[in-house]
């Protein structure tokens, strides 16, 4: 019973930590688009960390913005006074503003609440600043993440290390295949000169090849062990790999077709035997490791959208929310690197996926924003508003699908 019951919290502590990594990067996105607001002088009503209704919210006396946490931790926004464009009123000249504007309550409003004032923050409307000004806010969000997101991973890189893709033990071969190959405890640097920080690096290096190809692979090799046989020292040495298998036109699921090729032994279980290897670099090679390894999450979520879009990926091999939370949850829990390692990975997912042209995401707003600066006019803002509540729909709609295959 009492082992059930540590079972039970460290589930709901697991949950609570990839929740709380979700709200940080939305949090983070939001503020990049808030703090470009500000500096860019647009008018902000509001900004919240999470939906629904407010659990604490408190109006600056100095600004006139309201500020709220909201009871459903899985979002957040900036709202930006007349974003939508649909109710737009005539803006005050500049002049009228001082911190904020006091002004009379509109007539339903006093009806309501009797008469009185209400702060209106300084700025102007969304919709009324220039087309390259909203460009800008609309991009910050994505810019923070992806900020916030090196930040995660050079502080993951210098304090524990990075983590890279190595064969754990190397299945037995004879003739040609046994001397051109991978040997056990391999740390896999390099792949037909491809620098290999991900899956998909490897996948990429290995394109179009076939078994009997060679291959050269740079590693870091055990050369000395200790008396219980543990690594003791290693070298970088590059090597040549005689593929195993055909690697072909494989998608980023083909992972089994991939360490076969590489010549990685099955346990009794039939899984391939690979295992994540933690290395350390100099100053200057982690740093540009860092932005390295940000730049290969950023290609690979490119690749798995090229491969779903072209049928070589099945929606089952994607993930909402919840398997999103589940997944996020099981790897935070391991441990500091895991958690600094994942909310990495998550924060160039959110600026990558937020900045694609796909109707309300910001990179969505972005392109009716350039039509508008091109044309020299908007393109209605009721067209363009449905658009936006369709495009919700639909990802909202295509979250809960692939939740739903994965359960099936």
């Amino acid at each position: 019973m009492t082992e059930l019951l540590a079972f039970s919290w460290s589930t709901v502590g697991s949950v609570l930590l990839a929740i709380l990594i979700l709200l940080l990067m939305i949090t983070v996105h939001e503020f990049g688009h808030y703090l470009a607001g500000k500096l860019l002088k647009f008018r902000i009503n509001e900004f919240s960390i999470g939906f629904g209704p407010a659990l604490f919210k408190r109006r600056s006396k100095r600004t006139g913005e309201l500020f709220s946490v909201r009871l459903i931790p899985l979002g957040g926004y900036c709202a930006f006074d007349g974003e939508d464009g649909l109710d737009e009123e005539p803006a005050p000249p500049p002049e009228a503003f001082t911190e904020f504007e006091e002004r009379p309550e509109p007539e339903a409003e006093r009806l309501i609440k009797g008469a009185g004032t209400q702060l209106v923050p300084k700025g102007e409307p969304f919709t009324k600043r220039p087309p390259w000004a909203r460009i800008i806010v609309l991009v910050a969000g994505a810019l923070m993440n992806y900020i916030f997101a090196v930040v995660l991973i050079l502080i993951e890189f210098f304090a524990c290390g990075q983590t890279l893709i190595a064969v754990y033990e190397t299945a037995p071969a004879e003739g040609e295949y046994a001397v051109y190959a991978l040997a056990d405890e391999d740390i896999l640097l390099k792949a037909d000169g491809r620098g290999v920080y991900l899956t998909t690096d490897l996948l990429a290096a290995l394109h179009g090849k076939n078994k009997g190809d060679m291959v050269e692979f740079t590693v870091s090799r055990v050369t000395e062990r200790t008396e219980e046989g543990r690594a003791a020292r290693r070298e970088e040495m590059t090597v040549t790999v005689m593929l195993r298998a055909d690697v072909g036109d494989a998608s980023s699921a083909d992972t089994a077709l991939l360490w076969q090729a590489i010549g990685a032994a099955q346990d009794e279980e039939g899984n391939y035997m690979m295992a994540n290897a933690v290395m350390r670099f100099g100053f200057f090679e982690t740093i540009g490791r860092s932005f390295t390894y940000s730049f290969k999450i950023a290609g690979s979520i490119f690749r798995v959208l090229g491969e779903l879009l072209t049928g070589r990926l099945g929606l089952d091999a994607f993930g909402g929310p919840i398997t999103t939370i589940s997944m996020t949850a099981q790897v935070a829990a391991q441990g500091l690197r895991y958690f600094l390692e994942i909310a990495g990975y998550i924060g160039v997912n959110l600026a990558v996926f937020n900045l694609l042209p796909i109707p309300a995401l910001d990179g969505s707003k972005v392109v009716f924003t350039a039509i508008e600066w091109i044309r020299g006019k908007p393109i209605p803002r009721k067209i363009e508003a449905v658009i936006h509540a369709v495009g919700f729909v639909l990802i909202l709609g295509f979250a809960v699908l692939v939740d739903i295959l994965q359960f099936l």
